[in-house]
């Protein structure tokens, strides 16, 4: 019997075929997602019976899923954020978890410059206003020479800090574990709370996990701390943002803006965030540039193989 693998990501080996092609090469059983959309909780159950192996992107992988794959041997995932697979259950049943670190890192930091600008700038509602006709200029505010804070120093905020540097911006972060070689070399000045990033930023980007401690860990207060001309972007995890409360930090013009690429549920539950104008809206789509798919569909491909059938050709 051949080795099962199921593919979830409907951007898989969707520019290049080198992904599939890897595994087929090494005579892997592929199936991808019929379905053209993140799978519901029992499509995936429906799904997985006979998979040695899941390349997943953001379908849920519950422990309730994962009982339905008795033969599963690594998940595979595409992309970093594991917060939809059930670690604990997987580890007790020796199921492999991988992440395609650094695949899409450089695409994330361009699309989370792309929202503070846009948001900083009022692209969205200047372009909707001249193709109705409207020619009248907007104030906006500067990007150059403010300040950046950032709530997480990993590869992306970093990725993040050298496209600040362009810009002459003074950055400072938060993060639980500190490289201060980094901070040193690179002109970023570590905080010691998350409220002090909030209280001197102009520009706030969220670039941690979405964990229990994480979860909504920007509300109505952490929001009033912000400056009335102040920018926040998430291209992180959604659920990291209470967004009810962001809703009406926006709708108040508490804060000048914010950029959006994931929400708790995509679409988001509470619709009202599309009537906002000094809200840009992503939809999830940060690392969805043609190399960044190539670079974690190849990833995530040679982890199985490498799981599977042994070590993978570079």
């Amino acid at each position: 019997m051949s080795l099962s693998v199921f593919v979830t990501p409907r951007s898989f080996g969707k520019h290049s075929s080198a992904p599939l092609d890897l595994l087929k090469e090494r005579g892997l059983d592929v199936r991808t997602n019929p379905y053209g959309r993140i799978l519901t909780k029992e499509e995936m159950i429906a799904s997985v019976g006979d998979a040695d192996a899941i390349i997943v992107g953001v379908d849920p992988l519950d422990r309730d899923v994962l009982e339905r794959a008795p033969r599963l041997r690594i998940i595979a995932k595409y992309g970093v954020g594991t917060d939809n697979i059930d670690l604990a259950y997987a580890a007790s049943r020796g199921i492999a978890v991988t992440t395609t670190i650094g695949a899409n890192t450089e695409a994330v930091a361009d699309y989370t410059f792309a929202l503070m600008l846009a948001a900083a700038r009022k692209v969205v509602p200047i372009d909707r206003g001249c193709r109705g006709g409207d020619w009248r200029k907007l104030t906006t505010v500067d990007v150059y020479g403010r300040t950046l804070g950032l709530i997480g120093l990993g590869n992306i905020g970093k990725a993040v800090v050298r496209r600040a540097a362009g810009f002459a911006m003074n950055v400072v972060a938060f993060d639980a574990v500190r490289d201060e070689a980094y901070a040193a070399a690179n002109g970023v000045t570590y905080v010691d709370a998350v409220d002090e990033v909030l209280a001197t930023s102009d520009f706030v980007s969220l670039h941690v996990p979405l964990t229990e401690r994480t979860r909504h860990m920007i509300g109505a207060r952490e929001l009033a701390l912000m400056k009335p001309t102040a920018v926040l972007v998430n291209t992180a995890r959604g659920g990291l943002i209470d967004e009810d409360a962001l809703y009406e930090a926006l709708r108040s013009e508490a804060i000048w803006g914010a950029g959006v690429d994931v929400f708790e549920q995509e679409p988001p539950e509470n619709t009202a965030l599309f009537e906002l104008t000094n809200l840009v809206i992503g939809s999830h789509c940060a690392a969805s540039t043609v190399q960044a798919i190539d670079n974690m569909g190849i990833m995530a491909a040679r982890h199985v193989i490498d799981h599977l059938c042994g070590v993978s050709k570079s």
